[in-house]
């Protein structure tokens, strides 16, 4: 069982989740001098006060700013492996998945999946609402943006997979003895990090839904499945299709992307149509080519593990 994992007596204790997290967050920090020291050595060359904030979004160019932003992740993940494997005597594989080894068909089917529904909705909402988009496409920013993008958006996406639905479900099993409680802990602070974001500053804090409800279809998935490769997949798609494809002004990444989402934001069912209907639907779709089962068990019930002396 894929959160039993954590249980190693003498090993994993909560504390040393609290520690590792710490470790992670200062593994982070120092993947994002890079960036620091480049917006500071442009700010001196402009003769311009040190930007903060959103500010420091757009001082550099767009994919140079992709490229400092992603660096972070490796260095995050990087920090992530030693500390479970030196600190927590764990193998990597063992905050993955309960398998054998890492089943990539499922993470492929997930990419595939949510992909296509990403790229098909774009479409969909192109065609009824042209005058919504303009053409942003220019091939060799948009071929620096994709070299980037396939390289280094998987490993920021598989770092966050790692920390939440991989390192912290494991913990908060341990800290709880059941599932419940890392199941709704995983998502709401997965959630709630994105707070900071641009978009939920243009949109409100009602955007944080779907940002809490994405967390918490993605711990379903992983409990039910056994393993992480599922929301591995679907993170990967979610975030690669987005930079790749349509960008904003005023959301955390803003790319070279092949369309521009020039419409005023606003909160409306395209914020809750993720959480309360696709998710569902990819629930049972999961569920069928996987045959889940026992779903109460998996997603609630108490974790029984004997420590022996």
């Amino acid at each position: 069982m894929f959160i039993e994992q954590g249980f190693k007596p003498n090993d994993n204790r909560f504390w040393k989740y609290i520690v590792g997290s710490i470790a992670v967050i200062g593994a982070s920090v120092i993947g994002q001098i890079p960036f620091g020291i480049a917006i500071a050595v442009k700010a001196a060359m402009n003769n311009m006060p040190m930007p903060t904030g959103t500010e420091m979004m757009t001082i550099l160019e767009s994919n140079l700013t992709l490229f400092l932003m992603l660096i972070s992740f490796p260095v995050a993940l990087l920090g992530l492996y030693l500390i479970v494997k030196f600190f927590h005597r764990q193998s990597f594989l063992q905050i993955t998945t309960s398998r054998n080894k890492i089943d990539w068909s499922r993470v492929f089917f997930a990419f595939g999946i949510w992909a296509v529904i990403s790229i098909a909705s774009v479409g969909i909402d192109y065609i009824a609402n042209p005058e919504n988009y303009e053409l942003n496409f220019k091939a060799v920013p948009f071929l620096i943006l994709a070299v980037i993008a396939i390289i280094l958006i998987p490993l920021q996406t598989s770092t966050e997979e790692y920390v939440f639905r991989g390192y912290l479900m494991q913990g908060f099993g341990v800290l709880a003895k059941n599932r419940w409680f890392p199941l709704l802990m995983t998502s709401v602070i997965f959630g709630s990090m994105h707070i900071f974001n641009p978009e939920v500053q243009k949109l409100g804090n009602i955007i944080l839904v779907y940002y809490i409800g994405t967390g918490l279809f993605l711990a379903i998935i992983t409990l039910m499945d056994e393993g992480m490769e599922l929301a591995l997949g679907f993170h990967a798609a979610n975030n690669l299709i987005t930079a790749l494809l349509v960008t904003t002004d005023w959301t955390v990444f803003q790319t070279h992307s092949v369309l521009k989402d020039i419409s005023e934001p606003s909160v409306g069912l395209t914020i809750f149509i993720p959480v309360f209907i696709v998710f569902p639907i990819l629930l049972l779709i999961f569920a069928k080519k996987y045959k889940w089962t026992n779903w109460k068990e998996k997603l609630t019930g108490r974790i029984i593990f004997e420590e022996k002396n």
